[in-house]
């Protein structure tokens, strides 16, 4: 089987939806190929929060933010390792990534609730309608059939095709046990995601991420992207800068969205009943405290008055039920029944809520500087959740310049391929802040469908 289309995309996460769109609007034909059977990748079961600093929400709500401001929490956040050219580029574009998301591909945000992520200064992350990535993939997946952008599903990426003079002319695709070749005229944008989902992938690059440490992402995030384009010579940097997630389900690895309750005052407290990091940190940073807990294993505690601000209980009533049943999750009406189910020594849990209750009043957290400050935990009912660290996100990747041309080992621009996403490995550095990687898929899955549109097929 063959298929010629000017631009060929494979994943189709937010990122290879971009690139999909925009090769469209630039009047190309293109196509997404997908391994999985479903589309989305992590891009749908992420919590799909965006940041954006002068968004239309920010606005509404009176909040002062800078592009400077986003600029500096991410280059800081990631330890000065990310590189300020892929941030400022990110962050420029982000307020017209998020209107594009808004008026073109019809994504509903929320018009006055904002996420305030680890590491960020002020509130910044717009918020899908129904917090996760559900609402921008079925957008997403309406709008490719409405400009008709076709998707094939079951269907792996197994090699880049080029020609003799070094350019990406095409992609080998399997699908049911038969080879496909996709001919692109003018490029093939890779945005497979990262490689959280491949044990032995993150070993090789960072050996402390072994089986004890479930992952967050699909299946499907195996680094596929980055081995395909290694193979004609790609560069590939920062792969052991991988990120775990602090708050996930002990069982499943998935993330514990229920517990985003912690951008708005939830606290997270150990088996002896103590808080033990600020629970605005960085994810690094509450991953690695976590661990270090008797039992690697966190709490996390919340009540009516965070929910009534959160809604976190009511938008995931799927994870309430799945926890609630797998006996890590509980609803009570007292601190005293909180300590009971998890057997947490009760004058301890007591104290330490008293003690948050105090620099809630106070506005200083006297113990961890909680940096948007603490939330009155006195009256309940209370939730209280049992979550442990996964990995989650992998910053390291393929090398491309900000528009997002992929570079080969020389430093050289590869030519007809393009990559976006977490298959790339320059923008985040040490560590991704939260809320950036919705930014990071559409600002440059973008960039890289106008890219690959742009770009002429030399026949020599």
């Amino acid at each position: 089987m063959e298929y010629t289309y000017d631009v060929v995309i494979i994943g189709s996460g937010g990122a290879g939806f971009s690139a999909g769109l925009e090769a469209i609007a630039a009047g190309r034909s293109a196509v997404i190929i997908e391994k999985m059977p479903i589309i989305g990748g992590n891009s749908l079961i992420s919590g799909a929060e965006m940041n954006v600093a002068g968004s239309w929400v920010q606005k509404n709500m009176g909040i002062t933010d800078s592009k400077e401001l986003f600029i500096s929490d991410t280059l800081k956040g990631g330890d000065f390792k990310g590189d300020p050219e892929m941030v400022k580029t990110m962050v420029d574009n982000a307020v017209g990534a998020a209107e594009w998301l808004r008026d073109y591909v019809k994504v509903e945000f929320y018009p006055d609730q904002l996420f305030q992520f680890g590491g960020h200064s002020v509130k910044r992350a717009l918020i899908p309608k129904g917090h996760t990535g559900a609402e921008v993939i079925s957008k997403f997946s309406i709008k490719a059939d409405e400009v008709g952008l076709p998707i094939h599903t079951n269907t792996k990426a197994e090699k880049l095709i080029q020609d003799q003079t070094g350019r990406i002319v095409g992609v080998e695709a399997a699908h049911n046990g038969k080879t496909i070749t996709y001919h692109a005229k003018r490029g093939v944008v890779i945005a497979t995601g990262g490689f959280s989902s491949n044990m032995e992938m993150r070993k090789k690059y960072n050996p402390e991420l072994d089986e004890r440490y479930g992952s967050t992402g699909h299946a499907g995030g195996t680094g596929d992207g980055i081995v395909m384009a290694e193979k004609i010579h790609a560069a590939a940097k920062n792969m052991g800068y991988i990120q775990s997630y602090p708050i996930c389900s002990p069982t499943s690895g998935a993330i514990a969205l229920i517990a985003d309750s912690r951008f708005f005052g939830a606290v997270l407290i150990n088996q002896k009943g103590e808080r033990f990091v600020e629970e605005l940190e960085r994810r690094d940073v509450i991953s690695h405290a976590i661990l270090a807990q008797p039992g690697r294993y966190t709490y996390v505690l919340w009540n009516q008055d965070i929910e009534n601000v959160a809604h976190t209980v009511e938008m995931h009533q799927g994870e309430l039920k799945e926890f609630t049943k797998d006996g890590l999750m509980y609803k009570v009406d007292t601190l005293e029944e909180a300590a009971k189910v998890f057997n947490i020594p009760e004058d301890k849990l007591l104290s330490t809520i008293k003690d948050v209750n105090h620099y809630a009043a106070t506005g200083k957290d006297e113990a961890f500087n909680h940096r948007s400050g603490l939330v009155d935990l006195s009256k309940g009912p209370y939730w209280i959740l049992k979550a442990t660290p996964s990995v989650h996100h992998t910053m390291g990747g393929l090398v491309v310049d900000t528009r997002t041309r992929v570079l080969d080992e020389q430093g050289k621009v590869i030519p007809g391929l393009f990559a976006a996403g977490e298959v790339t490995g320059l923008t985040h550095g040490t560590n991704r802040l939260g809320g950036n990687a919705y930014t990071d898929i559409i600002v440059y899955g973008r960039i890289a469908g106008q890219e690959a549109a742009k770009h002429h097929h030399h026949h020599h």
